[in-house]
């Protein structure tokens, strides 16, 4: 017989991830126990950026609460975006990207990932010279 799985209320902390950025914790495997997801809220302020990453294997969905971002992704972070409140973003799985916001207020997303585990597949990047010349002096990891 197996045991019965009971639900799980997370009563969010924060965490800074590797990556760049203050996220609330949410649902992992290290909070609730989960097997195939984690959901977390990331909290971004005006004049901060990620750092340029990836996640191994594991894809991710990103709903944007409030606030803008620009997301640059793909091989080289060529490719650019911007996303406003109400937008959606899908990331495939080992897809290049960093979040940047250039903005006057801060950006609020909840994000989602395939990975349970907050952080283990997470693999940092090195940020290509032209784009960081092109961003200027933005604080990295500070939202």
């Amino acid at each position: 017989m197996t045991a019965e799985k009971q639900c799980t209320v997370v009563r969010t902390g924060q965490y800074e991830g590797v990556q760049g950025g203050m996220f609330g914790v949410g649902v992992s495997a290290q909070s609730a126990g989960a097997e195939r997801l984690c959901l977390h809220r990331l909290v971004m302020p005006a004049g901060t950026r990620g750092r340029p990453h990836l996640h191994e294997g594991h894809e991710s969905a990103i709903f944007i609460q409030s606030g803008e971002v620009e997301v640059w992704h793909g091989e080289g972070l060529t490719e650019h975006m911007v996303l406003r409140a109400g937008d959606y973003l899908h990331i495939p799985a080992d897809t290049p990207h960093m979040p940047v916001n250039n903005g006057t207020e801060e950006m609020v997303c909840l994000v989602a990932r395939t990975d349970p585990n907050e952080q283990e597949g997470v693999r940092l990047l090195e940020l290509p010279a032209w784009l960081e010349a092109r961003l200027g002096p933005l604080l990295v990891g500070a939202g």
